[in-house]
C-alpha cells in the first residue's frame, strides 16, 4: 500500500474528523484523482514535439496519456479542428498516492525560487490546480535529453465541499501552501 494512503487512513482522516466535526470517517474528504495535463500548441507545427512530450509524461506518471484534440479551428493560432494539441493523464488509487508522494517530497523542493503554492489555485468546489514551468524538475527526466522545455498543469480533485476543507486535507498530506 502506498505510504500516503496509510498516512491518510491512520492520521489525516481522524484529524480531519475531529477538526471539522464529521459524524463518521466516511464523511471526511478524500483525494479522488490527480489529472496531469500538457498543452502542446507547438505540436501542430512539429509532430516530433508530440512524441517527446508523450514520452516525458509517460515517464513521469507511469501511465500512457490520452491525446486531446482541438474542438474548434482558431486561425490566429494556426490550429484546425481535430489537431492534436494536448495530453492528459488521470491518476487514481495507488498511482495517485505514489505520484503525490513524489511531487511533495522530490519535485516541489527542486523548483527554483519556490516560495509556496498559491492559495488562489482553488476553484470554489474543493479542487486545487497548480502549474509547473518545466518537466526537468521530475527526477525521472534526464535534463540532458530534453530538447524543449514543457510546462504542465496538475489538478487535485477532492470530494471536499469547501476550499477550506480541501486546503486542510492537502496541507496534511504535506503540500507547502503560502501562509
Amino acid at each position: 500500500m502506498a505510504r500516503l494512503k496509510e498516512i491518510y487512513k491512520s492520521k489525516i482522516a481522524p484529524a480531519m474528523k475531529e477538526k471539522f466535526g464529521y459524524s463518521t470517517v466516511m464523511a471526511v474528504p478524500r483525494l479522488q484523482k490527480i489529472v496531469v495535463s500538457m498543452g502542446l500548441g507547438k505540436a501542430v507545427a512539429d509532430k516530433k514535439f508530440m512524441e517527446l512530450a508523450t514520452k516525458d509524461i509517460t515517464t513521469i506518471t507511469a501511465q500512457k496519456p490520452l491525446v486531446c484534440k482541438s474542438r474548434k479551428s482558431v486561425s490566429n493560432f494556426k490550429v484546425r479542428q481535430g489537431d492534436k494539441t494536448g495530453l492528459k493523464v488521470t491518476l487514481r488509487r495507488e498511482r495517485m498516492y505514489e505520484f503525490l508522494d513524489r511531487l511533495i517530497n522530490l519535485v516541489i523542493p527542486r523548483v527554483k525560487d519556490f516560495r509556496g503554492l498559491s492559495p488562489n489555485g482553488f476553484d470554489g468546489r474543493g479542487n486545487f490546480s497548480m502549474g509547473l514551468d518545466e518537466q526537468s524538475v521530475f527526477p525521472e527526466i534526464d535534463p540532458a535529453k530534453i530538447e524543449h522545455q514543457q510546462g504542465m498543469n496538475i489538478t487535485f480533485v477532492t470530494n471536499a465541499q469547501t476550499d477550506g476543507e480541501s486546503r486542510e486535507l492537502l496541507r496534511m498530506f504535506g503540500m507547502p501552501f503560502k501562509s
